[in-house]
């Protein structure tokens, strides 16, 4: 033998004093919902300025090591010798002779 269930009525439930009573929850799950929507926009925003600035970074480190490089390439001392040679100085190629000062060999 079937048993028959009993037959839920959802006009029952849905009536309007229940959406009536209800409607303050309903406000507060759409609100809820909007924050979620924007918080996710935020996060999206917030990546793609993290990965332009990781990028525009990694260019920068890019360009410092070009840069330090050529540098460091001219700072050399055949490098200065040759762009001083156009200008007529030349690299000395006798010791240093070492100054004294005579006075102070007068007074000891």
């Amino acid at each position: 033998m079937a048993v028959k269930e009993p037959k839920i009525d959802v006009k029952k439930w849905f009536n309007y004093q229940w959406i009536v009573r209800n409607v303050p929850y309903f406000l507060f799950l759409s609100v809820l919902a909007i924050i979620y929507i924007a918080n996710g926009h935020y996060a999206d925003n917030t990546i793609r300025n993290i990965n332009k600035t990781t990028k525009e970074l990694r260019e920068q480190e890019y360009e410092y090591k070009t840069l330090n490089g050529r540098l460091m390439y001219q700072n050399r001392l055949s490098e200065v010798a040759k762009a001083t040679e156009a200008i007529g100085l030349k690299e000395n190629i006798q010791q240093p002779i070492k100054l004294t000062d005579s006075t102070k060999l007068k007074d000891n």
